[in-house]
């Protein structure tokens, strides 16, 4: 029996899912196998490995918003008070994806919890998508079983997105929020600007409310103004 969205009301709530957060609004880059993998929903559980900042979490999102009420995104942060109980249940969904696990890493509740997670998914075909910023094999865990059920899992590197992999993402960002920003003004803000992605999409969002206020397109020279403005602003 699947579980219904009423029904994990009873289960530890999964965290909101971002509106930006789908396939659409993600710049590919050299990721397409492995978004390919994600979007097909292909079987077996897939380990996702990058860097702070390159996309898991949209990614994983996208997993969730593509299969609708059947799924649940969970993150393990440790600071967000979560406790390994909290994995029970969720292996009744169709797509579970969890999000951080090398924030658990050599805490043996944990590894027991998802040990257990992963055999029950496995009974009841449930697509698992594990995240985390190393592939299974480099992380420190302590309990033999689940170390290898961690290396089973079918591995993904997510690249970082080159600067032409940023511009498409800056203007994929602004076409869903119903904006148009011409790649020359992304090139401007990406030479101008810290170069990681999240800041680059946080400060995007943030000019383009600006613009609708102010009803004036995204370009180059609204763009200069609105960052001089903010600069004189600065304490």
């Amino acid at each position: 029996m699947r579980v219904r969205c009423s029904d994990l009301k009873q289960l530890a709530l999964p965290v909101q899912l971002r509106g930006a957060a789908v396939f659409a609004s993600f710049a590919i880059g050299a990721n397409r196998e492995l978004v390919a993998a994600l979007r097909e929903g292909r079987p077996g559980p897939l380990w996702i490995w990058g860097a702070s900042g390159v996309g898991k979490t949209h990614l994983l999102q996208a997993a969730c918003a593509q299969a609708g009420d059947k799924a649940a995104y969970l993150p393990l942060e440790r600071s967000r008070g979560l406790r390994p109980a909290a994995l029970q249940g969720f292996e009744s969904l169709e797509l579970l994806c969890l999000d951080e696990l090398d924030t658990v890493a050599a805490d043996d509740a944990w590894e027991r919890a998802l040990f257990r997670l992963y055999n029950a998914a496995a009974d009841q075909h449930t697509r698992l998508v594990f995240a985390a910023r190393a592939a299974p094999r480099s992380l420190p865990w302590c309990l033999e079983d689940w170390r290898s059920r961690a290396a089973a899992c079918v591995v993904y590197q997510l690249q970082e997105l080159d600067d032409a992999g940023r511009i498409e993402a800056l203007m994929l960002r602004a076409r869903q929020r119903g904006s148009v920003l011409p790649p020359e003004t992304a090139d401007y803000l990406l030479r101008r600007m810290p170069r990681d992605l999240p800041s680059l999409l946080a400060l995007l969002d943030d000019l383009d409310e600006e613009s609708l206020a102010a009803q004036r397109r995204l370009t180059i020279p609204f763009i200069r103004a609105a960052l001089e403005t903010a600069a004189r602003k600065r304490p």
